[in-house]
């Protein structure tokens, strides 16, 4: 994967490089919107034209703008200001900003940008973020620099820059999602891994559909997945090599694997094993495969989750007669149980933030998407439709991925996204029917 990087320019631009790690700028600014467990209304930013500082970065200005806006507004935590509606545009990015004529149409926030194509081919963005009321820049400005194809990646950094700036919060616009792609009538699927930016452009696939794929799951570094196939019959685990395109299957237990989950430090897997009729939680050194057994119950016990520190996991069971949420160490040993509402509570996900477990519930004929405290306290039920399935956290822990399918003989899984609070419900912008969502941290 190609990096990015930042360069310094005088004293306006931060330093920084994204190998091995971005470096955010310091917010300097009054300006800063408060995400809260409610109806929040979206703050107005204007964010005109980038500068093109040359002619062959005419179109790229443009595009590249537009994928910051719709970033940001796509969070339904921002409301851009319609350009027909701004009183003046920005032709110079060094020239002095006109303050009144922003703060004339109400925008609270001011994106100005440049763009630029060097002679090596390289494209360099400029940008800054204004606190149109306080009339000062909220930060340094910062310079991306990197390759045509870059671009979107370029545009992901800025919007992610602004994000977190005004929220305070991490961002998770440069990020992708791993999932299962699916072609074809519902009675004959077929199936095979894809990949894609998290707001579904750039999508590329993995494997071919020769065989059913199952649950993909990026590994913490972004560089890997683990995978469910059963290209030999019945279904194993599988470990795929982003980089080389690589794959291997892991771990040699006899019977049905299935459900494998990275660690977080990325060298263990947990996966179910179905063997004799018992569904039990095993881990695996991935370097050495050594196989840990961690349940024993004469029940299916499925969905295993690490928390962020990796001292606890999360998983699925109906030891107690019916389909729960409960939590145990991560070394296996007695297990508590968390899910106490009306219905069954299935495919559980710790949050990266450590704070909440996202899951599905099933009750009444209907399937929802909910998060609760590590308890069970506080539980919040997102969404709900016929089939509500697999949820996944974004890098910072306040959006989720999941798939929703229609009903009838011709329904198909499509992958939505939704907030913590249960607002800004949509539809990820991907070609295609898919399932079995897994988000990927923010890239390097």
């Amino acid at each position: 994967m190609r990096s990015l990087a930042i360069i310094s320019t005088l004293s306006l631009f931060l330093t920084a490089v994204f190998a091995p790690q971005f470096v955010a700028a310091q917010t300097t600014g009054p300006l800063r919107i408060e995400i809260t467990e409610g109806v929040i209304e979206p703050m107005p930013i204007a964010a005109p034209a980038f500068v093109a500082e040359n002619t062959a970065a005419q179109q790229l200005a443009d595009d590249l703008a537009q994928v910051v806006v719709s970033d940001l507004v796509g969070s339904g935590i921002f409301r851009a200001i319609p350009r027909k509606a701004q009183i003046s545009g920005i032709s110079n990015f060094d020239a002095p900003i006109q303050f009144s004529d922003w703060k004339a149409i109400n925008a609270q926030a001011l994106i100005t940008g440049s763009v630029s194509v060097r002679l090596s081919g390289k494209i360099a963005v400029k940008f800054r973020l204004f606190d149109v009321f306080a009339q000062t820049a909220l930060g340094e400005g910062l310079q991306f620099v990197g390759t045509r194809a870059d671009w979107r990646r370029m545009a992901h950094k800025v919007a992610d820059s602004v994000y977190s700036r005004l929220t305070g919060e991490k961002s998770y616009f440069d990020s992708r999602v791993v999932f299962v792609s699916e072609t074809g009538p519902k009675n004959a699927r077929l199936k095979r891994l894809a990949m894609m930016d998290y707001d579904g452009a750039n999508l590329q696939f993995l494997t071919d559909d020769r065989s059913l794929v199952l649950a993909p799951r990026f590994s913490p570094d972004n560089s890997r997945v683990l995978y469910t196939s059963y290209e030999t019959g019945v279904p194993h685990v599988f470990l795929l090599n982003l980089k080389t395109m690589r794959r291997k299957k892991i771990g040699a237990l006899q019977g049905m694997m299935f459900a494998p989950r990275f660690s977080p430090d990325g060298k263990t897997a947990l996966v179910s094993l179905s063997d004799r009729g018992n569904t039990d939680i095993y881990s695996i050194n991935l370097a050495s495969g050594k196989q840990t057994r961690l349940t024993s119950s004469p029940s299916i016990e499925t969905a295993p989750s690490y928390s962020p520190d990796g001292k606890q996991i999360v998983f699925e069971s109906d030891r107690a007669g019916s389909q729960q949420i409960y939590v145990m160490a991560a070394s296996g040993g007695e297990a508590r149980r968390i899910s106490f509402g009306n219905g069954r509570y299935g495919t559980p996900v710790w949050s990266p933030r450590g704070d909440l477990v996202a899951f599905t519930m099933m009750n009444k004929g209907r399937f929802h998407i909910g998060v609760m405290r590590l308890d069970g306290s506080e539980e919040r039920l997102l969404t709900s439709s016929f089939l509500d399935e697999g949820p996944t956290w974004s890098p910072n822990g306040r959006v989720l991925m999941f798939f929703r399918q229609t009903r009838g003989a011709d329904g198909a899984p499509s992958l939505y996204s939704v907030d913590i609070s249960g607002r800004n419900l949509k539809r990820v912008n991907v070609a295609g029917f898919g399932s079995d969502p897994s988000w990927s941290g923010l890239l390097k």
